[in-house]
């Protein structure tokens, strides 16, 4: 991480990490001190968290969603965590391990859904009955069962462990298309709303270096490996373009996801399309939506009757772009 003979800025003692974006190195304990000072300004700026509220954090075993629930009920508040099993072959069996692992190791409530066993299908199945790329079915299903489990749990605030350099690369990809709905909706939170719980990303101030870094010096077991559905997926392309830009400017993620948030952002309200839709529940699951059904309960019922796919079927195709 660091050549052998650097200091960290704070107590010249031995660093463990060099952070080009911030023009410093850091040792253990100043590191964390750090991604705290971040992760608190975060809250604080864009009014995510209060003391009474109940937090429900979306856990894949990964090491930015760990990362920000271990963060979290370091600062005090009192957060569940929430895991869906995708039926994604042997990495969804593996991920689900380490958040269960993290979970019971600290004490920590963990809800989970299968989607297989409490649907009747996975994320492979759903790609292939409905003709969708592997990851906007996932996503549709995620985005639905976060949903559910914050409303139906009593949670008053969502959390996603999304972090610096996923949202730069969305932002990067909407950009490139000038997609004004989506960029109206880029930000850090977006407010309960027509049945929505409110959902927050405290990690926007810090790149995925620095979680995975956070992990480390804090012990924490996660799954490295990226999804064997996710080949093709643009974000990651735009993720390499990015990060070739900040190994010669460093800052440069940082500078252009925050200045959209402080400055173009503010442009934007009211630029999306959902703002002025009638929303009422869906017939089956109750869910806001814009008809009668909603697009999860289409899927479930395209995909649940449908043949089971292997996992490898599909991400030899390379289908994951989104």
């Amino acid at each position: 991480m660091v050549a052998a003979a650097s200091k960290c800025r704070t107590c010249r003692g031995p660093a463990i990490i060099d952070l080009p974006r911030h023009n410093a190195n850091f040792c253990a304990e100043h590191f964390i001190e750090m991604c705290r000072r971040q992760v608190v300004k975060a809250i604080a700026q864009f009014a995510m968290l209060g003391p009474d509220d109940r937090v429900l954090v979306a856990v894949s075993g990964g090491k930015d969603s760990l990362a920000v629930w271990d963060m979290l009920i370091d600062l005090g508040y009192q957060a569940d965590g929430l895991y869906v099993g995708l039926g994604i072959g042997d990495y969804s069996e593996t991920s689900g391990g380490y958040a269960r692992r993290f979970a019971i190791e600290r004490g920590l409530r963990l809800l989970e859904v299968d989607l297989r066993d409490d649907y009747g299908f996975d994320v492979p199945t759903a790609a292939a009955a409905s003709r969708r790329a592997p990851c906007s079915s996932c996503g549709l299903t995620k985005r639905h069962l976060f949903d559910k489990a914050a409303v139906d749990g009593g949670y008053t605030v969502l959390v996603t462990g999304h972090n610096l350099d996923d949202e730069a690369a969305v932002l990067f990809g909407n950009t490139l298309r000038w997609d004004v709905e989506y960029l109206a909706r880029q930000l850090p939170v977006l407010e309960a709303r027509h049945g929505f719980p409110k959902k927050v990303k405290p990690l926007v101030r810090l790149t995925e270096r620095e979680t995975a870094a956070w992990c480390i010096v804090r012990g924490i077991d996660y799954l490295v490996d990226e999804c064997p559905m996710a080949s093709g997926n643009r974000h990651l392309s735009y993720k390499e373009v990015l990060n070739t830009i900040e190994a010669s400017s460093p800052g440069s993620k940082a500078s252009f996801y925050l200045n959209f948030v402080d400055n173009m952002a503010p442009l934007l309200v009211g630029k999306s399309l959902s703002d002025g839709l009638q929303l009422s529940g869906c017939s089956n699951c109750g869910a806001p939506t814009t008809g009668s059904v909603c697009s999860f309960c289409h899927l479930v019922e395209t995909a649940s009757s449908h043949v089971p796919v292997p996992v490898e079927l599909l991400a030899k195709k390379g289908r994951g772009s989104r």
